[in-house]
C-alpha cells in the first residue's frame, strides 16, 4: 500500500507517507494518537487509505488549499490565509489539498484557523476523527492491445476516456481525470472488460491517417468522445457540427478547441460541488453570453454549443499555460505513447520542424569550457548531423520531441521514461541524492550544491557526495544505488561519462536504479538518453559545449528549484530566463518528473517590481506538478491579494506595500524575481538587505 499512517511521539501526531511518490505530511496533535486503519470506501471522496484516531486538535505545518464540505461532500466554503471559521455540531469534511490529498471527517464544534505557515483545527472536545488520504500516483487501470491498422487504433483511442471519473465540468479537476489505459501494439484488438468509455453524444470525425487520429486523441479524451474515420473532419453532436479545419489544420483546430472547452469548464465548475473564487471567472463572467449556473446544469452538447459562441481571442489572455505539446511521428508505434501525453491533456502535433546543424548552435563564446584540457573542446558531433527546431515552440511550457534527431528549443522525450515511472516501487523513507564531482577544478559547484539540496526541515533528505569516481564505482552507483536524483559535475562525451580511469558508457549497463538526473557536463546528451532507456524517469543533459561559469550558475539554480518542488520543465525554464544559458541544456525523458514536493500548493515564483512611490507590483507564477496538474487552482497566500488562478498560470499584478511584502517573505520561501533578477528568499530581512 503506497499510503501509510504512523504515529509520532517527539512531535505528537501522525505522519502520512506516500512511499512511491516520496510525499509526506505531518499532522500535529495535542497528545500522542494511535491510528486505526479503516475502510476507505466510507468516504464520499476518492481516497486510497483511511484511519481513525481521537484528538481535539490537528495542526498541518504547511499551507495548502482548505475546503469545508457538508456530510454529503458538497463544498460549503473555501478558506484563504487569515480566515477563521467555526465548525458546527454536525458531520462535516475538511479537505486539505497538499502533496497528499487529505479529508478529515469530524462531528464536533470547533474552529479552523488558516495562518501563513500552518493550518489549525481546534475542537471543543476530543472526538474520533476519520482521516482519508489519496496519493497523486496514478496508474492506468488496464492495457489495450491493438493491431497497427487504423480502424483498430481508432477503437483503442476511443476507449481512453474510460479513465474519466465524470463528464461534468468537474473533470477539469486533475483528481477526476484518471490515467488513460495503456495501449500496446499486438496481433488482435483487445479491450479488457474494466475499460468502459462513458456514454457520449460527441464524436470527432477525422481523415483516415495516423496523424489525424493522434492529434484528435487529447480532445476526444477530455470530451469523452468517440473517434471515427471520415473524409470531412468535424466535431459532431446532436445539437451542432463544427469543422475541424477552420484554422487550416486539424492540429490547430483541436488545440484551440481543447483549450477553449477546458478553460470554460474550469469557470463553470465553480457553480458545482466545489465552489470558490477564481480570478479568471471574475474578469470574464460579465462578458460571457451565458449564465454560468445554467451552463453548469446543461448537457455536454449544450455546453459545447454555448462555449463556441465566445470569441477565442477574448479567452486567450486568461488561458492557463499549457504544460505540454508533444511532437510525434505519424506511425503506428506512436499509439503506445499517446496515453502518457493524454494524461497531461498534452497537445499533439506532427514531428515537423526546421533542420539545422551543429555549426548553427550558439555555444559559449569565451571562458573555461567543461573539457578535459581546460580549454574549448570541439564537439564530436558530425558537422553535418541534423538537429531540428519544431515548427511550433511557443504554446506550452514544454515541447516534447518524440521524433528522430536532436531537438532544439524542445525536450527529447522517450516513452521509456514514462513507462519507468509506472514500474516505480516503494522507495526509502528519505529522498536520496547523489552528488558526483569528477573534476577537482569544479569543487566550487559541489560546495554550492551541498547547501542547496536537503535544506528543508520538513522533508528527510539524504545527500551523498563522491569525488573522483571510477567507472566501476559509477556503474555500481547507477545500477544499484537506489538514488532518487543524480547530480553529476564533470565531463562527458557522446560515448561516456568521464571518470579518472576512462569513460563509462551508460549504454553498456543493463539497467539503472535512478529517478531524475542532471548531467552538468559538456555533450552529455547521449548518456542522458541512455539513462532514460535503462530505467530513469528524466533529467537534463547538454548536446554541446558549456561555459564553466555558466554551468556552475545553472547547477545551483536547478538544484535550488528542484529542491523546492519544481518539475524539470519548470526548473529549466526559470533557469534559462534568469541566467546565461542558451538552448544547449535540454530535458531528456519526462519533463514532468521531479524529486520533491512543494511546501504547499503548486510550486511558484514570486515576481516583484519596485515602483517610484515605494510600493511594489506583486504577481505569482505557478507551475503544474504530478499532484497539481493542469486545472488545479493556486493562490499566493498574501492576505491582501485575491489571486487564486488556474495552474499552470500567472496571477494578475497587484500593488502592495513594502511592509506587506516583508512580512510575506518572512514566512514564505518561494524564489523571488525582483525587477527581473532572480533571488533566493531566505526569509527575514530579505528586502531590507538589498
Amino acid at each position: 500500500m503506497t499510503i501509510t499512517f504512523e504515529e509520532t511521539t517527539d512531535d505528537p501526531g501522525l505522519e502520512i507517507h506516500d512511499s512511491i511518490e516520496q510525499r509526506r505530511l505531518h499532522l500535529e496533535t495535542a497528545r500522542t494518537v494511535r491510528p486505526e486503519v479503516i475502510d476507505p470506501h466510507g468516504f464520499c471522496f476518492p481516497v486510497d487509505r483511511a484511519c481513525r484516531f481521537v484528538t481535539d486538535e490537528l495542526v498541518l505545518d504547511q499551507t495548502c488549499s482548505v475546503t469545508v464540505h457538508d456530510g454529503t461532500g458538497r463544498t460549503e466554503r473555501s478558506l484563504n490565509v487569515g480566515d477563521r471559521i467555526e465548525l458546527e455540531d454536525r458531520a462535516q469534511f475538511v479537505g486539505l489539498s497538499g502533496p497528499i490529498k487529505l479529508y478529515c471527517r469530524l462531528d464536533s464544534t470547533g474552529v479552523i484557523d488558516v495562518g501563513q505557515t500552518s493550518i489549525r483545527i481546534a475542537l471543543e472536545r476530543a472526538v474520533p476523527i476519520e482521516l482519508g488520504a489519496r496519493s497523486p500516483h496514478d496508474r492506468p487501470a488496464a492495457t489495450i492491445t491493438t493491431p497497427p491498422d487504423l480502424d483498430s487504433i481508432v477503437e483503442a483511442v476511443s476507449a481512453m476516456p474510460s479513465a474519466l471519473k465524470t463528464t461534468s465540468p468537474e473533470r477539469t479537476w486533475p483528481t477526476l481525470r484518471g490515467h488513460p489505459p495503456l495501449i500496446e501494439l499486438g496481433d488482435d484488438l483487445e479491450i479488457p472488460d474494466p475499460i468502459n468509455p462513458p456514454d457520449s453524444d460527441v464524436e470527432l470525425v477525422v481523415p483516415p491517417a495516423y496523424e489525424a487520429v493522434f492529434q484528435a486523441a487529447p480532445l476526444a479524451f477530455f470530451l469523452g468522445a468517440t473517434v471515427r474515420l471520415g473524409e470531412t473532419p468535424r466535431l459532431e453532436t446532436p445539437r451542432f457540427e463544427r469543422s475541424l479545419v477552420t484554422r487550416g489544420t486539424i492540429e490547430d483546430d483541436v488545440a484551440h478547441l481543447l483549450k477553449r472547452f477546458f478553460f470554460l469548464d474550469c469557470l463553470i465548475r465553480t457553480e458545482g460541488i466545489f465552489q470558490y473564487d477564481l480570478h479568471e471567472r471574475s474578469v470574464l463572467e460579465d462578458d460571457l453570453p451565458f449564465d454560468l449556473a445554467e451552463a453548469y446544469a446543461a448537457s455536454l452538447p449544450e455546453r459545447l454549443e454555448r462555449f463556441l459562441e465566445v470569441p477565442y481571442e477574448r479567452l486567450e489572455p486568461y488561458l492557463p499555460r499549457w504544460p505540454l505539446t508533444a511532437h510525434v511521428p505519424s506511425e503506428a508505434e506512436t499509439v503506445e505513447l499517446l496515453p502518457f501525453v493524454v494524461n497531461e491533456l498534452g497537445i499533439v502535433r506532427g514531428a515537423r520542424g526546421r533542420m539545422t546543424t551543429v555549426s548553427e548552435i550558439d555555444t559559449a563564446s569565451a571562458g573555461l569550457v567543461r573539457s578535459t584540457s581546460g580549454t574549448r573542446a570541439p564537439s564530436t558531433f558530425d558537422a553535418d548531423s541534423s538537429f531540428v527546431v519544431p515548427d511550433v515552440v511557443d504554446e506550452s511550457i514544454e515541447h516534447a520531441w518524440f521524433g528522430d534527431r536532436i531537438p532544439r528549443r524542445a525536450s527529447k522525450a522517450t516513452v521509456d521514461a514514462y513507462r519507468n515511472q509506472l514500474d516505480r516501487d516503494e522507495r526509502s523513507e528519505s529522498i536520496d541524492i547523489l552528488l558526483v564531482c569528477n573534476d577537482a577544478r569544479m569543487l566550487d559547484e559541489h560546495d554550492l550544491l551541498d547547501g542547496a539540496y536537503g535544506n528543508r526541515k520538513a522533508l528527510p533528505f539524504e545527500v551523498h557526495s563522491e569525488f573522483g569516481v571510477s567507472t566501476d564505482r559509477l556503474a555500481d552507483l547507477l545500477a544499484s544505488g537506489d538514488y532518487d536524483f543524480l547530480h553529476y559535475i564533470g565531463h562527458a562525451t557522446e560515448d561516456g561519462i568521464r571518470c579518472p580511469d576512462g569513460d563509462l558508457d551508460v549504454r553498456t549497463l543493463e539497467s539503472v536504479d535512478l529517478g531524475v538526473f542532471f548531467l552538468n557536463a559538456c555533450r552529455s546528451y547521449e548518456q542522458g538518453l541512455a539513462l532514460t532507456r535503462r530505467g530513469a524517469f528524466g533529467g537534463v543533459s547538454t548536446y554541446t559545449d558549456v561555459d564553466n561559469e555558466d554551468a556552475v550558475e545553472a547547477g545551483e539554480t536547478m538544484a535550488r528549484l528542484l529542491n523546492r518542488g519544481f518539475p524539470l520543465r519548470g526548473a529549466l525554464e526559470i533557469a534559462r530566463q534568469n541566467g546565461k544559458l542558451g538552448d544547449q541544456y535540454l530535458i531528456v525523458g519526462d519533463g514532468s518528473a521531479d524529486i520533491a514536493q512543494s511546501d504547499g500548493g503548486a510550486p511558484s515564483i514570486i515576481e516583484l517590481d519596485r515602483y517610484d512611490d515605494g510600493s511594489l507590483g506583486f504577481a505569482c507564477r505557478s507551475y503544474s506538478t504530478k499532484e497539481y496538474k493542469l486545472g488545479s487552482a493556486t493562490a499566493s497566500n498574501l492576505a491582501s491579494v485575491s489571486d487564486r488562478h488556474l495552474t499552470p498560470g500567472h496571477a494578475p499584478v497587484a500593488t502592495v506595500s513594502e511592509d506587506e511584502i516583508q512580512e510575506y517573505l518572512t514566512w514564505t520561501k518561494l524564489p523571488v524575481q525582483v525587477d527581473g533578477t532572480l533571488h533566493w528568499n531566505d526569509g527575514i530581512g530579505y528586502l531590507s538587505s538589498d
